[in-house]
């Protein structure tokens, strides 16, 4: 056998393209959605995919608000975050989609990358906007069905 076919492809940062791709979160699962996304961010779904190396793409998610929770979890699923003073503040999912509604879709990314550099990096490149417009006209963004069952 040829040494030369057992080569591993190690992809360098200066030769990665990132595209901009974006979606539609109208009637989508949280869940399913964050799961594509963070496949997308990392870049996952390429074949020249490389642990250490930023090698995703941009990910555009409009209409943020109107994606949905399966079962009873705009009432049981709580969010808490520590304020620096005595206890836990909490809310539940409908109450955070009323004041922060890209919140939800950003911590579910945020829970499923990388906890390091690499994946704050990767965090970077989500735009998450309300309502049907957005501002990345500019990059061609390629449109993708993401969080499909």
């Amino acid at each position: 056998m040829n040494a030369s076919m057992n080569k591993t492809y190690w992809a360098k940062p200066l030769e990665v393209e990132h595209k901009w791709v974006v979606t539609d979160a109208t009637d989508k699962v949280v869940g399913r959605l964050a799961r594509d996304i963070a496949v997308r961010l990392m870049g996952k779904h390429k074949p020249t995919f490389t642990p250490g190396v930023d090698t995703g793409e941009y990910v555009v998610v409009v209409n943020v608000e109107k994606v949905k929770f399966s079962g009873k979890k705009w009432e049981q699923k709580r969010y808490t975050w520590y304020t620096g003073y005595p206890r836990l503040r909490s809310v539940n999912a409908a109450t955070r989609l009323e004041q922060h509604p890209t919140q939800i879709l950003y911590d579910a990314v945020r829970r499923m990358l990388p906890k390091n550099k690499l994946g704050r990096k990767m965090l970077e490149k989500l735009k998450l906007y309300v309502g049907p417009e957005h501002p990345h006209q500019a990059q061609n963004p390629e449109l993708v069905n993401l969080g499909a069952k």
